[in-house]
C-alpha cells in the first residue's frame, strides 16, 4: 500500500495534520513539544485510493532528551519506508535553521516531497508562505490543520502522486481483527509488539509511560491479517503525571473499546497488582475475548535457582484474576522471543473457537442432561425451568465473536447467580471456548396478566388502525356527496 510519512521539527502541527487527514482524533495533540514519540500509522480512505499515513515525532531540538535518539530513529525508519513525504513547517514561525537542516536531509532521501506550510489559518497569513520557497521545493501548499483549510487541495495533490496503479477503496475495506495490547506501564507491551512484528516499531525504554499514543500497525500473523494496537500503560487514576498521560489513558480505553480481542500483559517477576486487576476488569466489563501474557519469563527462577513451572504460575494468575479464568495464560519473554510462537498459536485457537456453532438439537439435549444432573433450586415454591435453547448467530459475524445463547425459560427472575455460574461451567466443560466470554440471555414466558394486557393492547391497536381507514371512506363519501 502507498505510504506517506509526515515529517517536521517539534510542535509544527504534524499530529494535527495526521488527525485532519484521518477525520478523527487518533494522535494526541498538545501544546507541549515532543508529545509524539513513536510512529503512528493509520489508513486514510477519504479519496478514491486509500493510503497509509504515518505520523512521527519531531526531529531536532530534543524537547524530550530521554527519547530524542529513539524518536529520531523512529522518524528515520518512517522516511525509509515511505513513498511520499509531507514536510510540515510552522508558517507563523517562519523558516528556522532546523527547517533548513531538515530540508537538506529530506532532499538526500530522493523521495517525492510536499512542503506543507501549516498554521495559515486566515488569508492575511498567506504571504507568510513565500518565505519557504527558499527551501527549494517545487510543491508548497498552505494549510491550516486546526481549521481544515487547504485539505481538499492537499488530497488532490496526494491523489496525483498515488496514480491509477493503487487499489480501489472497495478492495481494501475488509475489516481486520483489531488486537489491543494492554497493561500497566513498563510490563513490556512495546517490546512484545516489536517482537511480534520483527522490527523496532514501538519505542522501548525502562522509563514507564514511554508509549503515549495507541499505535495501530497492520500485520499478518500466521496468514491472518490483524491490526495490532499497542497502548499507553494505564497508571492508577490518582497518579497521572501530566495532562498528556491523561489523554494517553483515554486513548487506551478507546482502543480497548474498539478492539476485537485484548492481550493483557503482566510482569512475571512481580505479584499481580491492583492496577493489573483493574485493567483485567476493564476487559471483562467490555466483554472482550482475551489472552493473558506473563512477560519477562526469562527472569523467573525458583528459590533454588531451578526453572519455574509455567503451569504453577498460570494457576496462580487464574486464582488472582478468577473473573478471566477462560483466558489462556502464556508465559513468554518479549526480550528474547522465548515462547512467542505459543502466543500466536493461542490467538489462532481463540479465533477458531469463535467460529464454533452448536446445532440447536445438540444444545437442547445438552441442557436437558445438565438440568437432570443438577436441577436448579426452587424460589418461593417455584422452580427455574428451561423451555428451549439456541445459539445466537448474527448475520454479519464479527471477528472473535463471543458465543451467546438465548434461553427461553418460565421466569428469568428465578435464575440464581450460583446456577448461572454452574451453567457457564457446564458449557465450558463441553465446549471450552478458549479465551471467549460466554453470554446467556434469558427470555421469560409472559404471565397470564401480561398476556391479557398484551391482548388488550393488540385489540386497541387494531381499533386505532381501523379508525383512520373508516375516516378516509367517510371523507371520500362526503366529497362525492357534496
Amino acid at each position: 500500500m502507498f505510504r506517506i510519512a509526515i515529517i517536521g521539527r517539534p510542535n509544527v502541527g504534524k499530529s494535527s495534520l495526521f488527525n485532519r487527514l484521518l477525520g478523527r482524533r487518533t494522535a494526541i495533540v498538545h501544546d507541549q513539544p515532543g508529545v509524539t514519540r513513536d510512529r503512528l500509522a493509520a489508513i486514510c480512505d477519504k479519496g478514491a485510493y486509500p493510503f497509509e499515513i504515518i505520523d512521527t515525532g519531531g526531529i531536532g531540538d530534543a524537547p524530550d532528551p530521554d527519547f530524542a535518539e529513539a524518536t529520531h530513529t523512529a522518524a528515520q525508519t518512517a522516511i525509509a519506508s515511505a513513498h511520499l513525504l509531507l514536510f510540515v513547517v510552522d508558517g507563523r514561525a517562519g523558516v528556522t535553521p532546523l527547517d533548513r537542516e531538515l530540508a537538506q536531509q529530506l532532499r538526500r532521501s530522493h523521495l517525492p516531497l510536499i512542503l506543507v506550510v501549516n498554521k495559515i489559518d486566515e488569508k492575511m497569513h498567506e504571504p507568510l508562505v513565500n518565505d519557504f520557497y527558499e527551501l527549494g521545493f517545487e510543491q508548497i501548499l498552505s494549510f491550516s490543520a486546526a481549521h481544515g483549510v487547504g485539505l481538499h487541495h492537499l488530497m488532490t495533490v496526494i491523489a496525483q502522486h498515488l496514480g491509477e496503479t493503487q487499489e480501489k477503496k472497495s478492495q481494501v475495506q475488509e475489516a481486520f481483527p483489531k488486537l489491543a495490547i494492554v497493561g500497566r506501564p513498563n510490563v513490556g507491551k512495546s517490546s512484545l509488539l516489536n517482537k511480534i512484528l520483527g522490527e523496532e516499531r514501538s519505542i522501548v525504554s525502562p522509563i514507564s509511560g514511554t508509549t503515549r499514543d495507541a499505535l495501530d500497525v497492520l500485520c499478518e500473523l500466521k496468514g491472518v491479517p490483524y491490526l495490532l494496537v499497542d497502548t499507553a500503560g494505564l497508571r492508577h487514576r490518582s497518579r497521572p503525571d501530566t495532562s498528556v498521560e491523561i489523554f494517553s489513558a483515554m486513548r487506551t480505553q478507546e482502543a480497548l473499546r474498539r478492539a476485537d480481542v485484548g492481550v493483557l500483559v503482566l510482569d512475571a517477576t512481580v505479584d499481580v497488582t491492583a492496577q493489573d486487576k483493574r485493567i483485567a476488569g476493564m476487559l471483562q466489563e467490555s466483554f472482550k475475548p482475551c489472552l493473558i501474557v506473563l512477560n519477562k519469563w526469562d527472569l523467573v527462577h525458583k528459590a533454588d535457582g531451578g526453572r519455574a513451572s509455567q503451569g504453577d504460575y498460570a494457576e496462580m494468575i487464574r486464582r488472582e484474576l478468577f473473573f478471566l479464568d477462560y483466558a489462556p495464560v502464556i508465559c513468554l519473554s518479549a526480550k528474547t522471543g522465548q515462547e512467542i510462537g505459543r502466543l500466536l498459536s493461542s490467538l489462532e485457537e481463540v479465533r477458531k473457537a469463535a467460529e464454533v456453532r452448536i446445532p440447536t438439537g445438540e444444545l437442547n439435549r445438552f441442557f436437558k442432561a445438565v438440568w437432570e444432573h443438577q436441577p436448579p433450586p426452587s424460589r418461593g415454591g417455584r422452580r427455574f425451568k428451561l423451555l428451549y435453547a439456541t445459539q445466537i448467530s448474527p448475520e454479519v459475524r464479527p471477528p472473535f465473536h463471543s458465543p451467546e445463547f438465548l434461553l427461553f425459560v418460565n421466569d428469568e427472575k428465578l435464575m440464581s447467580d450460583s446456577y448461572h455460574k454452574y451453567l457457564l461451567h457446564a458449557i465450558r466443560s463441553q465446549w471450552p471456548f478458549a479465551g471467549l466470554p460466554i453470554r446467556l440471555r434469558l427470555k421469560g414466558r409472559l404471565s397470564r396478566e401480561e398476556q391479557d394486557r398484551k391482548a388488550e393492547g393488540g385489540e386497541h391497536h387494531s381499533r386505532v388502525n381501523k379508525e383512520p381507514h373508516v375516516l378516509k371512506k367517510n371523507e371520500k363519501g362526503n366529497r362525492l356527496g357534496g
